[in-house]
């Protein structure tokens, strides 16, 4: 990660959802320093859940997306949580945003920043950009819906519909060692809670961490 990293919303995503706003958060000279387990199980959503849920069901709609077949990342957690009564284990820091996730009743998502050609930038799809994913468990390359709101670099799609399907080029593993992070919100979500859930999060990483640099950046219009 350099320090020319700075993640960025195109201005055609501020015109279509004024109300958006997304913090984002890095984590620099990360690594796992010591053992911290998060609570998966007893997730009690915030009274803000469902109006969230609705939002971006409404905004994936506005781009042509069915959040039936392909939801936003906290509807998919909120799901699974409901249905198996904990969410699963994959490691610390996925432990850690997933639980934040359904606490704070937002998306959030977590990559590895120096896997990021340039910046993130956050816009809409032409439909010829690569997407790197896995089907059936084979990697493959599949391209957006034209007009989908996506993360890209200047390599390719980073995140499909917002927030429900990240890449594998940019995915965490125990080798990551600069982490970006990533929390969507819309107007149902106090604004004041999307600040809180960023430092819930660097909390967190410094329970894992506790040498690890961070900063916080609240990504709206004009900025």
């Amino acid at each position: 990660m350099t320090g020319a990293f700075q993640p960025r919303i195109a201005e055609e995503v501020w015109r279509r959802h004024p109300d958006y706003r997304a913090l984002s958060v890095t984590a620099r000279g990360f690594s796992i320093q010591a053992e911290a387990h998060f609570d998966l199980n007893a997730l009690a959503p915030p009274s803000w859940m469902d109006a969230h849920l609705e939002a971006w069901r409404a905004a994936f709609r506005g781009f042509g997306a069915n959040p039936k077949k392909t939801p936003s990342s906290v509807d998919s957690l909120w799901k699974r949580l409901q249905r198996d009564g904990s969410l699963p284990r994959i490691d610390p820091v996925v432990d850690l945003y997933n639980s934040l996730s359904v606490r704070f009743g937002a998306p959030f998502g977590g990559e590895d920043a120096d896997r990021y050609a340039g910046s993130p930038c956050l816009g809409f799809a032409a439909g010829s950009e690569s997407f790197d994913t896995t089907r059936n468990g084979t990697p493959v390359v599949e391209n957006p819906e034209k007009g989908e709101i996506v993360w890209y670099d200047a390599n390719g799609i980073t995140c499909r519909r917002w927030n429900w399907r990240q890449c594998r080029r940019t995915a965490l593993s125990e080798a990551s060692r600069n982490l970006w992070f990533v929390i969507d919100r819309l107007s149902p979500m106090p604004l004041d809670e999307l600040l809180h859930g960023g430092e819930a999060l660097v909390n967190g990483l410094r329970e894992i961490c506790p040498d690890v640099e961070t900063s916080i950046l609240l990504l709206e219009p004009g900025k």
